[in-house]
């Protein structure tokens, strides 16, 4: 992956031939409205931030071409924060107070939106399409965050169910990001596990932003799971497999969607056959669903080299849900408007997708699909579930 600017500003810009509208509300111009991300464009775990980029271009893109959103077009400046909080916080001030964004989207990651969600939450700004399934981001109060993708709990349920039900495993071991990303999966797993009378076999850790993850490999070896599910970024989770494999330790392994399960399978080569990876969006190269069809032609529209994936996918489905909220709020948008319009409305039909999000996410978990690596590197989803 190519090194990014750490402030990147986008989106295709309409002269567009209506009057100039009412602009009453941060980031609403009479021509366009200004969206903001935070993510990790640089770093490990930068193919995330870029994709989840890319998808949100690709829809904004689609909407300007059709004369955008009651007259204005829709922009996207984006910061890198490198996966870092710390850095996170710093972008996020900056997006709000400097580049005067509307509304931000697109976020990665756990341990970022842990230090950024606040910021947002105490200036009422809305935080869209997080990449990330942690619970505390669907907690009653926080009314600003809208969420479009399963929780961590919801994928590790899926897993569980699928290795102990369909494969019959009795010792599950897990593998996890030492923060507060790894943490959530980890009472995921240990929920769907007592469920069903089990605990975990054995679990090891490695620090975030990093690759250091030989030890772990070593205490979960030693324990002889049958299944090791794992909660962490394409880099390490693939260097803990490579490593695995290379000294005989060959278990089921499952990962969450949050892995970037096209790196991952990229990293891997040859050691992903069988690799689980559980996704959160439609299969990004069945066309026949249409809001893939409609992803792919934006993606090729932007860059006709782009591949599908299944990150990129759910940016672009992130990029689209805000339009199409922007639409309802009516000619005078204000930030508290589009979030009511989600709280109420909670289901959107993105290109026959119905989606629902927000505050009625509660009572419609988020879907969760499984895959599993081929040899060819390739996706297929898991028949039995």
């Amino acid at each position: 992956m190519h090194s990014m600017q750490p402030r990147i500003l986008c989106g295709p810009m309409l002269l567009l031939l209506a009057g100039p509208a009412q602009a009453g509300e941060v980031g609403v111009m009479p021509d366009r409205i200004v969206f903001g991300q935070a993510a990790a464009l640089s770093g490990p775990s930068s193919a995330l931030g870029q994709k989840m980029r890319q998808g949100i271009l690709a829809a904004f893109a689609e909407v300007n071409a059709k004369g955008g959103v009651h007259g204005r077009s829709l922009q996207l400046v984006s910061r890198d924060d490198g996966y870092d909080p710390d850095r996170s916080v710093q972008q996020t001030v900056k997006l709000l107070h400097e580049d005067k964004v509307f509304a931000l989207i697109g976020a990665v990651g756990t341990p970022t939106s842990v230090v950024t969600e606040p910021i947002a939450k105490d200036e009422n700004v809305p935080f869209i399409g997080p990449f990330t399934g942690a619970g505390f981001l669907r907690e009653k109060d926080l009314d600003n965050v809208v969420n479009i993708r399963a929780s961590y709990s919801a994928e590790a349920e899926a897993w569980v169910k699928h290795l102990t039900e369909d494969r019959h495993i009795k010792r599950i071991a897990i593998f996890y990001q030492d923060d507060s990303y790894g943490r959530d999966g980890l009472a995921g797993v240990k929920q769907a596990l007592a469920k069903r009378g089990m605990e975990l076999a054995a679990e090891a850790t490695y620090e975030r932003n990093t690759t250091a993850v030989g030890m772990a490999m070593r205490v979960l070896k030693r324990a002889e799971p049958e299944a090791v599910v794992m909660v962490g970024t394409y880099a390490p989770c693939a260097e803990f497999i490579k490593l695995a494999r290379q000294s005989g330790f060959n278990p089921v392994f499952a990962n969450i969607s949050f892995v970037g399960a096209d790196a991952l399978a990229e990293k891997l080569g040859a050691d992903g056959a069988g690799v689980i990876v559980s996704q959160v969006v439609p299969f990004p190269w069945d066309a026949s669903v249409k809001v893939v069809a409609d992803y792919q032609i934006a993606e090729k529209a932007i860059d006709p080299d782009l591949p599908p994936d299944f990150v990129s996918l759910e940016g672009y489905i992130c990029g689209r849900l805000a339009a199409a909220a922007l639409d309802m709020a009516g000619p005078n948008p204000t930030r508290a408007g589009i979030l009511r319009v989600i709280n109420e409305v909670g289901q959107f039909d993105i290109s026959g997708d119905h989606l629902t999000v927000g505050q009625k996410m509660r009572d419609a978990p988020g879907r969760v699909f499984l895959t599993v690596i081929q040899p060819d590197g390739t996706f297929k989803p898991v028949d039995k579930l």
